[in-house]
């Protein structure tokens, strides 16, 4: 018995709410409005951000560095690596992460492959980089 009038009760109880609910009208300041439209314009228009790589080698010679590419692809297949030039240097990076820790957890892991790796600031990293 107990249970039937408790379940009337919330029963009561939930029809009285949803009788009370009105319309809510939002007021937004057009100021609010236009900044928000600029910021989110602003964050379309960026392709790149900043993040974190992890640099297994650096030399002038551009073969050495696809050679290693090649050799770093078949070790680890599913971490994404390429390599840029800075001039004179050809970099051999890999990974993408935003953050100094997650590159040190990824530098710990290819430490026993490549023991003169190291994290690299790296201010081009696409944000699809960091998903895969």
């Amino acid at each position: 018995m107990k249970k039937i009038l408790l379940s009337l009760a919330c029963f009561f109880a939930l029809v009285a709410i949803s009788q009370g609910q009105g319309n809510i009208t939002e007021k937004v300041d057009p100021a609010i409005t236009s900044l928000m439209k600029r910021y989110v314009d602003s964050n379309k228009s960026t392709k790149t951000i900043a993040g974190w790589r992890i640099q297994i080698m650096a030399t002038t010679d551009r073969q050495r560095v696809e050679d290693a590419l090649n050799k770093f692809k078949s070790l680890y297949p599913n971490i994404h690596a390429d390599w840029v030039q800075s001039k004179p240097y050809y970099k051999l990076r890999a990974g993408a992460f935003t953050t100094k820790k997650e590159a040190i957890a990824m530098h710990y892991q290819l430490k026993a492959d490549y023991p003169t790796a190291y994290p690299v600031q790296d201010t081009e990293i696409k944000p699809e980089e960091l998903i895969k």
